[in-house]
């Protein structure tokens, strides 16, 4: 009998990969004859770089420019799509919120107005170098507001004053912007594919827009929110002067907002192609495949709730595992779904650890993992039929 074990992290407290290995050691305590297959996979956002690397791709690790402009190390996964060379470049690795410094108090430096994401562009490039014809982007967790202006410099493109020289990094730089030069653009990208894993739908400006939504929960004030939607939309008119109408129509494509207007940066200059996190995920790490001819699907994540049911990971693992016909079940930190919205979302059961122990789930999650694997080996017919 075979068991897929396919978890997102349980955010924290363990990495996907834990999670799975726990639930897998459990299992196999119980019942030694199974074939019990771990996948850890993540919907596209932080864990994605993870994920990859769990399913055997490679770490290539670089010195990239940190999101205040501090070098640092990151790394970028390589792998192989479609039979070429691939890379998963993931934002928050090199351009996120938890790379900021951290004051005496314990609580991070924020600096909303120069944030800057030329980190991922150097991710991009020495993912260029390494001759990957296939590039992915999970663009979540983003320190920055700058509309991808330092990842596209990090690339070759020049953003410039009215005298022409270089503008200040970050979103706040943006506002004495008076030209771009794109020709500077490495000329790989034409001859690169770029998807975008991404699951909102805001776009660059506006209400809905990325400093609306997103920059107060980078430190940005209200007037810096303000200033800092102006100066996308400089950006956007600025822009214009070297794309066309395609600067402006792709300011309002759904995800442009995404990581502080990376989306919009990688859609509208890169011609990355959007996708939902989850699905460029599961495709990376050849969920599919491994689901084919398996008696139970297990996944997870740390919090199932309503947010979950828009697309998050249990629930594309359970699309995944109903178009082979195999039950699928879930196992969460927390579940603050009904039992019948478990079912309903397609799962033939759910199990929650702090429905066991609300304490004991935050200080010892892998034991208790461990501990819900080998009940479920001991049961496993109950759930396969």
């Amino acid at each position: 009998m075979r068991v897929v074990v396919a978890p997102d992290k349980f955010r924290g407290t363990l990495e996907a990969a834990e999670v799975a290995d726990a639930l897998a050691a459990g299992l196999l305590s119980a019942r030694p004859d199974l074939d019990v297959r771990c996948c850890p996979v993540a919907d596209g956002g932080e864990g994605t770089l993870a994920a990859a690397l769990a399913n055997g791709w490679q770490a290539v690790t670089v010195p990239v420019t940190g999101p205040l402009g501090e070098r640092h190390t990151a790394a970028f996964a390589r792998g192989e799509l479609d039979g070429a060379p691939a890379a998963l470049v993931e934002l928050a690795a090199a351009s996120g919120l938890p790379l900021l410094p951290i004051d005496p108090s314990g609580r991070p430096v924020t600096d909303p107005l120069r944030a800057t994401s030329a980190g991922t562009g150097d991710l991009i490039r020495a993912a260029l170098d390494a001759g990957c014809a296939t590039i992915v982007l999970g663009i979540g967790g983003s320190a920055c507001t700058d509309g991808g202006a330092g990842l596209l410099g990090a690339l070759g493109a020049e953003f410039l004053d009215a005298d022409g020289a270089p503008v200040p990094p970050g979103g706040g730089g943006l506002g004495i912007l008076a030209a771009v030069d794109l020709s500077g653009l490495d000329p790989r990208i034409a001859r690169t594919r770029f998807v975008v894993a991404c699951d909102v739908d805001n776009p660059l400006t506006g209400p809905r827009g990325s400093a609306a939504v997103f920059a107060p929960q980078k430190g940005a004030t209200a007037a810096q929110v303000a200033l800092l939607d102006a100066n996308l939309g400089r950006l956007v008119d600025v822009l214009a002067g070297a794309l066309g109408p395609a600067a402006r129509d792709g300011a309002v494509r759904p995800g442009a907002g995404a990581a502080g207007g990376v989306g919009y940066a990688a859609m509208t200059v890169l011609g990355a192609e959007p996708r939902p996190g989850i699905d460029v995920v599961l495709e990376l790490v050849g969920l599919d495949a491994l689901i084919a001819g398996a008696n139970l699907v297990i996944t997870g994540e740390g919090s199932l709730d309503a947010q979950s049911l828009g697309g998050k990971t249990p629930i594309g693992v359970a699309r995944t595992a109903a178009a082979h016909g195999v039950p699928v079940m879930v196992v969460s930190g927390r579940c603050m779904l009904t039992p019948d919205a478990v079912r309903g979302a397609g799962f033939v059961a759910g199990l929650a650890l702090a429905d066991i122990d609300p304490v004991r789930c935050f200080t010892d999650t892998a034991a208790m993992l461990t501990e819900l694997g080998a009940g479920l080996g001991a049961e496993l017919e109950r759930f396969t039929g």
